[in-house]
């Protein structure tokens, strides 16, 4: 059972800290902390952390890199990644491996799973490590996977994105082989929007396309105008066609008119290796922030069509926009150019010795698939 120590009023709280097992730790603080509320309380947990499980306790730092968290405890494994994002699918093995070989050099160590923000982050790591150590399982491991589930479906699923639950589910098809490992390279010729979301005063929006792989962008879009009701649709071309590989961001922005101001119109996550369908297409609640958007319309979705080399796509004239659409291909604009990630510093993965079980094997045929690096695209 889920056991709240300092845990004041719901979204009130200056630090949750949960026991999801017993040698499984949730230490999380609300994004909009106060410094100074923050550095006290990070004293205080760790004191506690200290007093009760001496130096058996590893910390999992999930957001960004801090120094004060280093000071108080040596034994800081950095994995942040941004706010209400998936981690990269590697991140998630490497995770599970550094949990794992802890929690099995001792029987008295404990893992203490740190996070500054929303607490999708912590339940990516919990349901990711729960079909982990499924692997081996043994039968005093099921009530901990019955605890790590509840916390996840309490705690972190209401907070958590669509790409967040994919991401989860990529790791583990891949680990149970549900999910077979595509390794043909990908190219994306064309995004559709189906259904205009009504970003403007009279309908319509100005969406432009960003695309990250492995968190550097590799595409920026023209911009699209669209007048025109919401069964309209519009469709963004690449040509030639746009190599993927890896993980892969994309984020669709509405440029205000006018404005130095840009709004999401949708974001999604995906990896390649798990994409085998050459037309892949997301329905509104599968898209990040857009799920609950009222300005999107509820049967609106986003496809994408892909092949697997560059040369257009023969036979695809009818995705052509009409009239009521037209694209400024002026990327130089700074708001159009800018890239919302430079700043997030992105932890090393240290992951530790230790002796290999089943499930480490499996982690890591799956993590020498995932890291295959592909080539820097210029095109931004």
């Amino acid at each position: 059972r889920s056991v709240s120590l300092l845990q004041a009023m719901d979204e009130n709280y200056e630090v949750d800290l949960v026991y999801i097992t017993e040698r499984i730790i949730s230490v999380s603080f609300p994004s909009g902390a106060e410094e100074r509320s923050y550095t006290s309380n990070i004293k205080e947990v760790a004191s506690m952390l200290a007093s009760k499980h001496g130096e058996h306790y590893l910390l999992l730092n999930l957001s960004e890199r801090r120094n004060d968290i280093t000071k108080l405890n040596h034994k800081v494994l950095e994995f942040g990644w941004p706010d209400h994002y998936a981690p990269a699918l590697d991140k998630i093995c490497s995770m599970c491996k550094a949990m794992d070989t802890w929690l099995n050099a001792d029987q008295h160590n404990v893992v203490v799973l740190h996070n500054k923000g929303n607490r999708g982050r912590t339940g990516v790591v919990v349901a990711a490590y729960m079909h982990y150590s499924n692997i081996s399982a043994s039968a005093d491991q099921a009530l901990d996977r019955f605890a790590m589930r509840r916390f996840y479906e309490d705690k972190a699923l209401p907070v958590g994105q669509p790409s967040q639950r994919r991401y989860v589910r990529y790791f583990s098809g891949l680990l149970s082989g549900h999910i077979k490992i595509n390794n043909k390279p990908l190219f994306l010729h064309h995004v559709i929007m189906h259904g205009i979301p009504n970003f403007e005063s009279k309908g319509g929006c100005r969406p432009f396309l960003k695309i990250y792989q492995a968190m550097q962008p590799v595409y920026t879009s023209g911009i699209y105008n669209v007048q025109g009701d919401s069964h309209t649709s519009i469709c963004i071309t690449i040509e030639p066609g746009l190599l993927l590989k890896g993980d892969i961001l994309l984020k669709c922005y509405h440029k205000r008119f006018r404005s130095p101001i840009r709004d999401v119109i949708f974001r999604v996550q995906f990896h390649t290796c798990a994409i085998h369908d050459l037309g892949v297409v997301f329905g509104k609640n599968e898209l990040d922030q857009t799920f609950k958007d009222e300005r999107f319309p509820e049967y609106g979705k986003v496809e994408f069509v892909f092949s697997f080399g560059p040369e257009k796509i023969k036979g695809m004239g009818h995705l052509e926009n009409g009239p009521q659409v037209s694209v400024d291909y002026n990327t130089q604009d700074p708001l159009i150019r800018w890239d919302s990630y430079e700043n997030f510093n992105r932890g090393c993965e240290d992951t530790g010795d230790g002796e290999e079980s089943t499930r480490s094997e499996a982690v890591g045929m799956t993590r020498d698939v995932l890291c295959l690096e592909s080539p820097p695209d210029q095109r931004q």
